[in-house]
This record gives structure tokens, sequence and C-alpha cells, in this order.
């Protein structure tokens, strides 16, 4: 059935009946970019109306009237929806292509970028696709690029290629830095020996080396002696 006007409408009024004010403030406060556009509807609830409408409804008409609504749950769950939804591989990417201008914040690209498990079975593809965006100026698209590798090339065949990359982007945004540090402190628990290499021979920003080490530290799957290491690396 074709999705229309009306049928947007009570998806709207699902979202408010679905918002928590005293949420919305909270969130709105951890989420720089979402001031005044969302309606405090938490995330389990957007990922079940993200699969209904994937798997039931037109999702195409759908993405087609929600690209022009700002709404910060809007943004999430179109794109869950372009996660979840049954597709080939050439039709998803362009519908990436077309949302990822729309990212303009944490929340919405690491929510996004964790929904999209359909990446572990067409690696080669994505990969090739994420090259553009891993020298985009933007900063958000660039943090998209960066938490994709994270999420899902931190493998044999992509580690190096991973690091690579991590060492060669550089960009002042705060978003960017915060998600090679992460990615950074995923790597060393993944690949401990190889990212030790790297944060001793990679010339990174002291901030992001900084913070790579932090979230080293805050991790439980780091080591007692390994952590003991790591605050000697820490960089005055």
């Amino acid at each position: 059935m074709e999705y229309t006007i009306k049928h947007y409408d009570e998806f709207k009024s699902r979202l408010i009946g679905l918002s928590d004010e005293k949420y919305r403030r909270f969130n709105e406060g951890l989420i720089p970019g979402a001031e005044n556009t969302s309606y405090g509807v938490r995330v389990p609830h957007m990922r079940g109306l993200a699969k209904e409408i994937a798997n039931k409804e037109d999702w195409r008409g759908f993405l087609s009237i929600a690209q022009n609504d700002s709404a910060y749950e809007v943004k999430l769950i179109s794109g869950m929806i372009i996660a979840y939804a049954k597709c080939g591989i050439e039709e998803r990417l362009q519908y990436l292509t077309d949302y990822i201008p729309r990212i303009d914040n944490w929340a919405v690209c690491d929510v996004v970028c964790a929904s999209m498990k359909w990446i572990a079975k067409e690696r080669g593809r994505m990969y090739d696709f994420l090259l553009p965006y891993l020298g985009s100026a933007r900063e958000f698209e660039l943090r998209f690029a960066i938490v994709i590798l994270m999420n899902y090339f931190l493998t044999d065949e992509y580690i190096d290629q991973v690091l690579g990359w991590y060492g060669a982007i550089s960009h002042d945004g705060y978003y960017v830095k915060m998600a090679i540090a992460w990615a950074l402190s995923v790597c060393f628990v993944k690949y401990r020996d190889k990212t030790l290499s790297f944060l001793n021979t990679r010339p990174i920003d002291n901030f992001t080396y900084n913070k790579a080490i932090q979230k080293m530290l805050e991790s439980y799957r780091v080591s007692g002696e390994d952590k003991t290491m790591l605050r000697g690396m820490k960089r005055r």
C-alpha cells in the first residue's frame, strides 16, 4: 500500500504518544544539534517503529516524505529504516548517499551505524562506498565513515587499512577526534600489538591520542597490566 501524507500524520501522532518531556530535555542536553527538534522518544521505541515500517509498510514512500522533516527522531528512524529494509545493495547505498548529508549529531550517526548489520555480508562493496567519506571535510560524514570502519571492519583483512585511515585523517572537528579515539580503543582490544605500534609511530594530535588512552583505561576489556602501561604512555 502506498505511503501517504495521512499515514505520515498517523506516524507523527504515534511519535507524540511515545514522547517523554523529561527525557526530551535530558536527551537534548546530551546531543548538540538536537535542541528544539526532538519529541523525547527513546531509542527502543524508535527502533520498533523503524522495523515496523521497513518490514510491513511502504518504506520507500515513508523516506520520500520524511526527507523534508528535520525532527531528530525522524532522522534517526529514517536511517534505521535504510538499515533494516529488504532491498539490494545498490539501492540501499543510493538511499545512504541521500541520507548521510542529513546526519548532524553524534547520536543519529552512531545509532544508525550500529543498526547496519548487513555490512558484515557486503564489506567489499561498503568499503569502496566509504572511501569518499573518509576524505570528507564535513564533520559528521567523516564520523560516519570512522564509526562504520570501527563497527564492521576490525578484521584480519581490513585492520591495517583501518589503522592507516585513522592515522591519515586530519580534521579539527571534536566529533571526528572523539570518534577516532573511541575507535582506537576498540582496535586496542581486538588488535593490541598493531594498535600499540600505531600509537608509537603515527603522529596523531595530542588531544586524540590522550582521549584514546583514556577510553582504553575505561574499558573493562583491557587488562590491569595494560592499563598500567597505558597510563605511562599519556602525553603531557
